[in-house]
């Protein structure tokens, strides 16, 4: 948290004030920022994660087995871990701006790690626990349904794209790899451009802020054009 990204934005996009705000500052706490401060610093998020993670898959869990009566058990399960897959939880939030606020040591920080999946993923899942804590599943429920389960069928597919993808191309006999076409931005905010290329042809562009990322939308956009019979 900075004079830039002050607490109370983050309240607002998570939709919650906070009775606690020790729960909020731990969320967005990285190891890295108690090892450098000399001042008593009680815990980084690792914790909050753990319970975050718990209470979003019983807010996606309940959500699924309502809307979805017809499904068996092993298409629910894969339906909700595309939902809170690191690259899932990572869209969501960059949605919020989420890698602004978080309280990280300068090695780390210059090194980009503030941007990667890992750990925006990582802090989003101890901010759900910080705001089940705070103000139980009135807090965490509304956050979760708002950046997770909105859009859940267009969220799943771009997290199933690449193998999606896959095996369209290997059906048809086809060979699909990855370029990279361009990238830009200091090392430490590189964002790549990537490109899915079908037997020798560009077939659609992606960015992101890794080259995973970058193909993870090229493929989004070029399976969604080949079901648009593009």
């Amino acid at each position: 948290m900075n004079d830039r990204y002050p607490i109370e934005d983050l309240e607002k996009a998570a939709g919650w004030t906070f009775k606690e705000k020790d729960y909020l500052l731990t969320a967005v706490t990285h190891s890295s920022y108690m090892n450098e401060r000399v001042i008593n610093i009680k815990e980084d998020y690792e914790r909050q994660e753990f319970l975050g993670d718990a209470v979003l898959e019983l807010i996606v869990s309940r959500f699924l087995f309502d809307k979805y009566p017809d499904l068996d058990e092993g298409r629910l399960t894969k339906l909700r871990s595309s939902l809170v897959c690191e690259p899932s939880l990572a869209l969501a939030a960059r949605r919020i701006g989420l890698s602004e606020y978080i309280r990280m040591g300068k090695g780390d920080d210059m090194q980009g790690s503030r941007y990667r999946d890992s750990i925006i993923s990582d802090v989003f899942e101890a901010l759900i626990g910080a705001l089940y804590l705070d103000g139980g599943m009135d807090a965490a429920k509304p956050f979760v349904e708002k950046y997770v389960l909105e859009d859940h069928e267009k969220k799943a597919a771009f997290v199933d794209s690449k193998s999606l993808l896959q095996t369209h191309v290997q059906r048809n006999g086809m060979k699909l790899e990855y370029k990279l076409v361009g990238q830009k931005g200091p090392d430490h905010d590189r964002v790549y451009e990537m490109a899915a290329v079908i037997n020798g042809n560009e077939a659609a562009r992606g960015t992101g802020h890794t080259k995973k990322a970058a193909e993870q939308q090229a493929a989004y956009i070029a399976y969604e054009k080949i079901k648009d019979g593009k």
